[in-house]
């Protein structure tokens, strides 16, 4: 279908892309994948033909077409978003209008032209969906999440995240036979995700996206390429097989260059002893030839594994903070009514719903930000909240760096690592001297969120706090928060970071707020025994044929098995954090036994005691041997959580 050769692509003196090749089939699912700036967005646009390349050569099947949704930049007005959405149907346009021409010239002249067109264009309309396409509009704008009360109003009234959806809506119903979206899932809730991963899954052409969505990528895609030092690597399946099968071969390159380093060592000592030797000549010259030749080994850096953990929260009490009958209404709109919600201590919940449904609003009243409007909120006893809004980065200061502003804020045990932590949320470099007022709105809501993390709580209201991050980030942040001993609330359109976080989530929406024990996948399975078909899982299990009432016995035994793997799992990861838990505990004393011992050993006074310096030299070797062992434990534990 589309085949890149030798294709270069440079920015200044950087090679972005290296002489890459690369084959897309004409129906897979692929997940590009890299650092960021490594090139993944840069890719896309090469192939949407937004950016031109320095040298190779792009061919694509005859019939080809391609549909790109960028990040940003996207903004429609002037038209209605029925009539905006329905502009991406040119053709079928097109041929309705020249049908309707037809027609009335067919009812005053009977020209036989006339007629024969009118029936070739008739099949045409039809084949190509023309009857269906008011239907098929109004199913897509349903899935992404607008309302038919949305469909008359003006394009313009749309927000930034909406306005990404409109453009969504009009390549989906294009149809491009290479569909190239750049972070998709951006901006969409939990709904509109599920819908868009489904229509996807089903999709007949081929896909390549960019998505910071671990779940989605799970879902959709069956081939990630990885982009690095200019370079493609392909690996087969989805991202969680991709993540196990890059530290495999990761390790492998870093063994063989190992090897061919110690090779090239030997090789270069010879060269350089015998260099002036006369008798040697021929074979210096032939070991300079032999080197010459050699294809240096260029593996990818071992990713560097940060965590970091909370300081240690206040002790409160039972009950973290309470509301009794809360009702928030804004004029004649009722978001939130008797809302009856009591968060325990420990709890980890998570809210889903449709943007909209009012969950910034229940977080509000949670935080005490803003009052309910008839009924109460009752804190616990010693409560220490700390909340992060959307609109958290309006509280930064703009004259300061990003190192100045973190630090400022940090607890003095926290300082030595906040660069750790600043890499974490993807400020590395010299981006930490950045002014504030010169980062971007993401950038800033990344800083707030770093910020608010290091503060001592017994109680973390988060909202959206996964929105500008990458997957890696993603990561540190899910690892930091189930070892946080507090109390979690948040709102997150990511699925696999509630399913491995939430021990309950709270549903809002028409006003209430429904409580469901257990994780997102929970959740589902419980909307699904309450007759619910509204999520996009159980959809796609009606339409393979799979759903409860066509195989009760057998999708019973199947949800069994599931829920007993689950709990197996669940077991599993207790254990694991239990033992990670011990572990760096146990890290955290070898070290600072090894920083004393380091100390003594700097002391010029020890080495005129034979014995003594023996018997510390010894010990501190002991130390230095059981550390190399509880770091490779912890890094096993680590892959395990994220394989």
């Amino acid at each position: 279908m589309l085949q890149l050769r030798n294709i270069t692509k440079h920015f200044a003196d950087r090679a972005i892309f290296d002489n890459i090749d690369w084959h897309v089939r004409p129906t897979d699912k692929i997940g590009l994948c890299g650092e960021n700036g490594a090139g993944k967005t840069t890719l896309l646009k090469l192939l949407a033909g937004r950016y031109e390349y320095d040298g190779g050569a792009v061919q694509a099947a005859k019939g080809t077409t391609f549909g790109y949704l960028p990040q940003e930049g996207l903004n429609h007005t002037g038209s209605s978003l029925f009539e905006e959405v329905r502009s991406a149907l040119a053709e079928l346009l097109a041929l309705e209008q020249e049908l309707g021409c037809l027609e009335k010239r067919i009812s005053t002249n009977h020209q036989q032209a006339d007629m024969d067109r009118y029936a070739e264009a008739q099949e045409l309309f039809k084949q190509r969906g023309g009857y269906e396409m008011e239907a098929e509009i109004g199913k897509i704008l349903k899935g992404l999440g607008f309302s038919e009360d949305d469909w008359g109003k003006p394009c313009a009234h749309f927000s930034g995240g909406w306005q990404m959806r409109i453009a969504l809506a009009k390549l989906l119903l294009q149809r491009p036979t290479l569909l190239l979206l750049d972070e998709p899932t951006n901006h969409l809730d939990l709904p509109a995700r599920e819908w868009l991963e489904a229509y996807l899954i089903s999709y007949p052409h081929a896909v390549i996206l960019v998505s910071h969505d671990r779940y989605f990528l799970d879902r959709v895609v069956s081939r990630i390429v990885e982009i690095w030092n200019g370079k493609l690597t392909e690996y087969p399946g989805n991202y969680s097989r991709y993540l196990i099968e890059r530290e495999r071969r990761v390790a492998e390159l870093q063994a063989a260059k190992a090897r061919q380093d110690e090779e090239i060592a030997k090789t270069e000592a010879f060269i350089n002893k015998f260099r002036f030797n006369a008798n040697k000549a021929a074979l210096v010259q032939s070991r300079v030839k032999q080197l010459e030749k050699v294809e240096r080994i260029i593996a990818p850096p071992a990713r560097k594994r940060i965590y970091f953990r909370f300081p240690d929260p206040p002790k409160g009490g039972r009950t973290a903070v309470e509301l009794h009958a809360a009702a928030q209404h804004y004029g004649e709109l009722k978001v939130l009514d008797e809302i009856n919600l009591s968060v325990e201590k420990g709890e980890r919940i998570a809210l889903v719903g449709a943007n909209g449904a009012g969950k910034s609003t229940l977080m509000r009243m949670l935080s005490g930000v803003e009052l309910p409007l008839h009924g109460k909120r009752v804190e616990g006893h010693n409560l220490h909240l700390a909340y992060f809004a959307q609109d958290q980065a309006r509280t930064l200061d703009g004259d300061k760096s990003v190192l100045e502003q973190i630090s400022a804020a940090a607890p003095f045990d926290m300082v030595p690592r906040l660069r750790d932590i600043l890499g974490t949320f993807l400020f590395s470099g010299d981006d930490v001297h950045k002014r504030v007022k010169v980062l971007s709105g993401g950038e800033r809501n990344r800083l707030a969120l770093a910020m608010l993390l290091l503060r001592p709580a017994n109680l973390l209201l988060l909202d959206e706090p996964t929105n500008h991050l990458d997957l890696q980030s993603k990561a540190v942040l899910l690892d930091s928060l189930k070892h946080y001993k507090g109390t979690l609330v948040f709102v997150s359109h990511d699925r696999y970071f509630v399913d491995k976080l939430a021990t309950r989530v709270i549903e809002v929406g028409d006003g209430r707020a429904t409580s469901h024990l257990g994780n997102y996948a929970d959740f589902l399975r419980a909307k699904e025994r309450g007759g619910d078909l509204s999520h996009s899982r159980q959809r796609v299990e009606q339409r393979d044929g799979d759903s409860r009432e066509s195989e009760p016995a057998a999708d019973k035994d199947e949800r069994r098995r599931d829920h007993a793997v689950r709990k197996d799992a669940q077991r599993a990861e207790k254990k694991r954090q239990k033992e990670l838990e011990q572990l760096e505990a146990t890290i955290e004393r070898k070290e600072s036994e090894q920083a004393a011992l380091e100390q003594l050993m700097a002391d010029p006074a020890l080495y005129q005691d034979a014995a003594r310096w023996r018997t510390t030299s010894a010990a501190y070797e002991t130390i230095k041997d059981e550390l190399t062992a509880l770091y490779t434990r912890w890094e096993e534990l680590q892959l395990a959580e994220t394989g």
